[in-house]
């Protein structure tokens, strides 16, 4: 499930950044207003989607600003969660993706684990997944709602993929979704700036890792 080259996986650099979120902008909605009150900050989640070994030039892009959200949430008292995809026999529950992709991360893989910059606690939920959505018949939604949330932040691999699907599903299901464009990736810069237009204008909303971090420190 890595299939593209690999320019766009060396991470981001600020302009690059900026060029990302004026490429949205058209189709951006502002998310002030509208993040959960220091009361209610149960009611917000970070997401962390496969940040695996498998993905690993496009994880490690992005490690540090993934590993820098999951540090502040950690710090404020926001859950963190995390997606782990993976297969016991591709036979039998592979499904499209298998057609699609012919390998594919299997449970209790060295692809399987999870990348060291990015570890869970022993606290912090795992949800296994085997195909796109972190939704899909997974404990995922049985999760956040015994969390209470309503605000999903998600980060991680691969944009247009696991990402891009698990954040329509969300919005879908009624949660408000934060996607932070510069602490997800994916095998082009094309591919990726693509998801983000389309989640900007129909599903997400876009803030970038500084903003979000500083949105953090500042409210909770």
């Amino acid at each position: 499930m890595s299939r593209g080259g690999p320019r766009w996986r060396m991470g981001y650099t600020s302009k690059e950044v900026g060029e990302m979120m004026e490429a949205v902008g058209p189709y951006a909605r502002p998310m002030c207003g509208r993040w959960p009150s220091a009361e209610e900050k149960g009611r917000l989640a970070l997401l962390v989607v496969d940040m695996q070994r498998e993905y690993g030039p496009m994880a490690a892009a992005v490690a540090g600003n993934v590993a820098a959200l999951v540090a502040a949430c950690r710090e404020k008292g926001i859950r963190v969660l995390y997606t782990q995809h993976g297969h016991e026999d591709l036979e039998e529950d592979g499904g499209m993706l298998y057609e699609f992709w012919g390998e594919l991360p299997m449970r209790g893989s060295k692809a399987w684990q999870f990348i060291p910059e990015v570890q869970p606690l022993p606290s912090e939920h795992v949800v296994h997944k085997k195909t796109y959505s972190g939704f899909l018949n997974t404990d995922l939604e049985e999760t956040l709602v015994s969390y209470g949330t309503t605000t999903l932040i998600i980060a991680g691999v691969l944009t247009n993929c696991c990402c891009e699907t698990t954040a329509r599903d969300a919005f879908n299901r009624g949660y408000r979704v934060v996607f932070v464009p510069d602490a997800t990736a994916t095998s082009s810069k094309d591919l990726h700036l693509s998801t983000l237009k389309t989640l900007a204008y129909g599903f997400t909303y876009m803030v970038p890792t500084a903003e979000l971090l500083s949105a953090l420190r500042s409210r909770y």
